[in-house]
């Protein structure tokens, strides 16, 4: 665990920041824009939490929160550093746990007929810019990923993610009778 016993350092003054390896990288690089758009996910779930999600969701939102940790730990640390400082990762456990919280939310939505727009209760709407903040995330780390090596289960863990506060919010909307707000093609 780390301790951190000063916030400012002044060693990013200079405009680089330090990866968990001691290797300093421009605070702009992508490796950092991936990382920091992880962040940024945790961010908005922490907002939905406050502003009054279902306690069913507020306790899985709690555990993907500290499973981003876990995911900005695994891209804060360069593959090849790996073998010589384990760092906690993501896993097939934590991507086998998205896929049966969406199948165990899916059980009470009925099927979708049309396309939904963001929208509906506070939480569901907080829930939507989540999960576009998380395909964005998704996005900048397949980039990276074609370039540099990354956690063999960290885009799949972002993608599926992404669908999992997509079918949060469905489920929100419907736990706060404000149902989906579908898109109309003729307007």
């Amino acid at each position: 665990m780390p301790r951190i016993t000063k916030v400012y350092t002044r060693t990013g003054d200079d405009g680089t920041t330090a990866l968990g390896g001691g290797q300093r990288l421009p605070k702009d690089a992508l490796r950092i824009e991936c990382y920091g758009t992880v962040d940024e996910t945790n961010s908005v779930l922490g907002v939905v939490r406050a502003s009054g999600v279902a306690p069913r969701l507020d306790a899985m939102l709690g555990r993907i929160q500290n499973e981003l940790f876990h995911l900005g730990s695994d891209l804060c640390v360069l593959e090849d550093d790996k073998a010589r400082m384990p760092v906690p990762k993501i896993e097939p456990r934590h991507v086998d746990a998205l896929e049966r919280d969406i199948d165990a939310l899916q059980e009470d939505l009925a099927p979708l007929t049309n396309f939904v727009l963001p929208g509906g209760s506070p939480a569901a709407a907080h829930l939507h810019v989540a999960r576009t903040v998380c395909r964005r995330a998704e996005r900048l780390l397949t980039h990276l990923a074609r370039d540099e090596r990354v956690g063999a289960f960290t885009v799949p863990y972002l993608n599926r993610l992404s669908d999992l506060l997509f079918v949060m919010a469905r489920w929100e909307n419907k736990a706060k009778s404000c149902g989906d707000v579908t898109w109309d093609s003729r307007a």
